[in-house]
């Protein structure tokens, strides 16, 4: 199996094991492992925009869902949740993709450990 593959599985594994957060949290989550593999709830598809949680997850480009301003603070929580283990809470602004609203959220990013890797789940909560 290559490495895409593995992934790909990983997603599978981590979204059945996640899934009474994923459907019955109030909150909008995403899952996210690197840029191709990454699962949300519906709550945050219907958040930014998207028809399904499928239709984000195939999404090449991530980060076009932060305002530019909030990019590098999104990416620097991740690499503190994935690589050194610390959760933190910080305010991003997100672009709602149908009406390119800007929405204000508080972004929560705690590493969540499966099967040898590091996700980073990130609770949303719009304020």
């Amino acid at each position: 199996m290559d490495k895409h593959q593995h992934h790909v599985q990983l997603v599978k594994g981590i979204t059945e094991q996640m899934k009474p957060v994923l459907e019955k949290s109030e909150q909008a989550i995403y899952l996210y492992l690197d840029d191709n593999h990454k699962v949300c709830n519906k709550k945050f598809a219907d958040l930014l925009g998207y028809k399904s949680p499928k239709e984000w997850a195939k999404t090449e480009a991530p980060l076009s869902d932060v305002i530019e301003d909030d990019q590098q603070d999104l990416i620097d929580a991740y690499i503190n949740a994935s690589e050194r283990g610390i959760a933190s809470t910080l305010e991003v602004g997100l672009k709602q993709t149908k009406t390119g609203e800007t929405i204000k959220a508080r972004v929560t990013m705690a590493p969540v450990p499966y099967s040898g890797h590091v996700f980073v789940a990130h609770f949303v909560n719009r304020i």
